[in-house]
């Protein structure tokens, strides 16, 4: 397995980390094929070497992470543990929006080490940066958890270039977990110039947009699906962009890969300071983006890639502008 370091001083972790961000289920059945599925997955991606493992205390409505927690026992010292906090769920999965208030994240943390059954999670951010409390509050108190062994390292989620120097005077930022793909480019102006001065490193996620760039997913999409709500699936946007990720589609087959492979082995390319976190849910996806980390390219194709996938290429926002405010810009 190839590794990376996460940050100027952080840890070694395996060059990719897997993305564990499944529902719950409506019913008890559809629960526990979801538990499974996710165990085995996780399983595999351990025995692969594949030790990052991302998810957040809202994902399953906690589910998740008790998935996690049983699947790791026995060999705690095999896996890097990130966890996000800080968003606010109904009983039906709706956000109802933030809560980075000190005493909050204290709290969320005390339950995700129980649900987790460790004794210190590795990596602990945000999950958004919470306008109604000052960033220098929610980063002391996981300062605070850091110094009480409760945490090891502090990281930051779509948090913005003058947000990352304030959460950094604080306390040092581990890593960044941010969108970074072929179709979302925008940290490339200021946010990661800024990180890598200050030692942080960068954990891409979306790294296919919400399955645009593997060429799979195309609208109409079913009811409730929340690609309904994004601009680039969106009638003249789609069309354009559909026409990149044919582009890309036949740039994956020329080299004997998916669109999808190329994508990740494009990020990992950007710098040894990136550890894309790749969202996998069956161990088959395990095998492939582990092979996706040894595709090499030329001076030439990588030119041709990023020519064809410039800043302002994907047509669309990224999300609706109800939601821009949630990410950073």
């Amino acid at each position: 397995m190839q590794t990376r370091q996460l940050g100027k001083n952080g840890p070694v972790v395996s060059a990719i980390g897997i993305g564990l961000n499944r529902e719950s289920g409506k019913s008890s059945s559809e629960r526990e094929s979801i538990s499974n599925q996710t165990k085995e997955t996780l399983d595999h991606a351990i025995e692969s070497g594949l030790n990052y493992i991302d998810t957040g205390d809202f994902y399953g409505m906690g589910l998740q992470e008790m998935n996690i927690g049983q699947t790791i026992k026995g060999r705690r010292d095999k896996v890097f543990l990130s966890v996000k906090t800080g968003t606010l769920r109904a009983p039906n999965g709706h956000i109802l929006g933030l809560d980075c208030r000190p005493q909050a994240i204290k709290n969320f943390c005390s339950h995700s080490l129980t649900r987790l059954g460790v004794d210190e999670i590795d990596l602990y951010q945000p999950a958004r940066i919470d306008p109604n409390v000052p960033i220098e509050e929610t980063v002391g108190a996981i300062k605070d958890l850091i110094n009480e062994g409760k945490v090891k390292y502090l990281g930051l989620s779509e948090a913005n270039a003058e947000q990352l120097r304030r959460a950094h005077a604080i306390h040092t930022v581990t890593a960044l977990e941010i969108e970074y793909s072929l179709a979302t480019r925008f940290i490339e102006n200021e946010i990661l110039p800024t990180a890598r001065k200050l030692g942080v490193g960068i954990v891409p996620y979306s790294i296919n947009y919400y399955g645009l760039l593997t060429g799979n997913v195309k609208p109409p999409f079913p009811q409730g699906d929340f690609k309904n709500m994004l601009p680039r699936f969106q009638g003249e946007n789609f069309e354009s962009n559909r026409k990149l990720v044919e582009w890309l589609e036949l740039f994956a087959a020329q080299k004997g890969k998916s669109a999808s492979q190329i994508a990740l082995a494009w990020l990992l390319s950007k710098g040894n300071d990136i550890v894309p976190v790749v969202g996998m849910n069956r161990p088959e996806r395990v095998s492939q983006n582990i092979e996706a980390m040894n595709i090499v390219f030329t001076s030439e194709e990588l030119a041709e890639l990023e020519a064809v996938f410039s800043h302002d290429a994907i047509k669309g926002t990224r999300y609706p502008e109800a939601l821009l405010g949630w990410v950073a810009s």
